[in-house]
């Protein structure tokens, strides 16, 4: 139903998005799961078709995104992030106005069961902007689907409401999940869990893992932590760990002062505390400290999110900024500052940095006291993008 293949999406010399490839077949409801500034947005905007890629392939209901655009996106219904509502508009004049822009043909009907089925049919003739946040939703989600398309992209249809909300508006993802395929992006792990068959997890522009829920509620929630201090040799904590059933890996380290630490990784369904406490006991090892911590795909998430320390070692001492935002401020600053320098030689204005401290200022051709030249506005021609476009 998509298919995504190396997708690349530049801003200068930043890359929001880098070599992004997966799929999502048909009747599946895909979680696009992200920390903020990772590239779901702009991924979720080149699959719609608002938003060019550098680079890549993105194939919908057999169509590219690039040859057959319109093909692509009348397969495509799309909430982004912030609705695109119109405040004065009623509910019911809104959706006819898209269902007519999207060339629906029954407009009417269409409306009607837009409403319907986002709960908005009692406040067809309230103006958008007197709803709650919730229900601006509703209508930016019914406005997705006014033309019934065979995919619906939803980008973080719960921000910002409260918790009624949240839960209505996954009820109502869920029974679009009926005879839809549907991409919900969201930064919320239990969302994604409670929401969709599977996952495609993304950071830092790049994806890092893509599965079921499933599978990756096997793959990575399949054991539990225990971490031991104790007071004796790392040879006998090896022999004890090796005779405890359920135990799958060890990590021992001797340490100063006759200590030895072990961190020892269990099946998720057994709890070997206390089998390890009367070990311990037995080999006349005094346990000084056990913790146990449980692993959940909300921590494989951190952890796969999380940044990457050779991305940081590269940079040196200083973290720098990575978002889309800090690139177009640096690159805007750069512009700007090439463009002073051009302005600075062609005027004959001195650099400041170059100036004499202390050096009197001497009054220009013009003969005003003030010592500063007065600068010709320049032609639309010699205009800098500020952005380098």
């Amino acid at each position: 139903m998509i298919e995504v293949k190396n997708l690349i999406k530049r801003y200068g010399d930043f890359e929001a998005v880098r070599g992004v490839s997966f799929s999502v077949k048909e009747g599946v409801i895909c979680g696009f799961l992200g920390p903020n500034g990772a590239g779901k947005s702009t991924t979720m905007n080149i699959i719609a078709g608002t938003l060019a890629a550098t680079s890549g392939e993105v194939t919908v209901n057999g169509c590219d995104i690039y040859e057959d655009p319109i093909g692509a996106k009348s397969s495509i219904g799309y909430l982004p992030e912030q609705p695109p509502l119109y405040p004065d508009m009623t509910v019911e004049e809104y959706l006819a106005f898209v269902g007519g822009a999207r060339g629906v043909e029954d407009v009417w009907k269409a409306v009607d069961r837009a409403m319907e089925r986002t709960g908005l049919t009692d406040y067809a003739g309230r103006l958008i902007r007197n709803l709650s946040k919730g229900y601006r939703q509703r209508v930016g989600i019914a406005q997705a689907i006014i033309a019934d398309p065979k995919i619906v992209i939803l980008d973080e249809p719960t921000v910002g409401l409260d918790p009624r909300q949240i839960i209505e508006i996954r009820s109502l993802v869920r029974e679009l999940g009926r005879d839809h395929t549907v991409i919900l992006s969201s930064h919320i792990l239990g969302e994604i869990s409670e929401v969709c068959d599977e996952a495609v997890i993304i950071a830092h522009g790049e994806i890092v893992a893509q599965d079921t829920l499933e599978n990756l509620t096997n793959r990575y929630e399949g054991k539990n932590i225990v971490d031991i201090t104790a007071r004796g040799d790392a040879d006998t904590v090896r022999r004890i760990a090796a005779s405890v059933e359920g135990i799958r890996d060890a990590e021992i380290e001797q340490k100063p002062m006759g200590l030895v630490r072990a961190r020892l990784s269990a099946d998720r369904d057994t709890d070997v505390r206390e089998t390890l406490f009367f070990r311990f006991a037995d080999a006349r090892m005094p346990i000084l400290s056990m913790s146990y911590e449980e692993t959940t795909l909300e921590k494989v998430f951190l952890e796969l999110t999380a940044d990457k320390p050779a991305a940081q070692a590269e940079e040196g001492p200083s973290a720098r900024d990575d978002s889309p935002e800090a690139a177009f401020a640096a690159q805007a600053l750069e512009n700007m500052r090439k463009a002073a320098e051009s302005e600075a030689e062609e005027s004959g204005t001195p650099d400041p940095a170059d100036e004499t401290p202390g050096e009197p200022e001497t009054s220009g051709e013009s003969g005003t006291g003030s010592g500063k030249k007065s600068r010709d506005k320049k032609s639309d021609d010699d205009y800098t993008p500020l952005f380098g476009g």
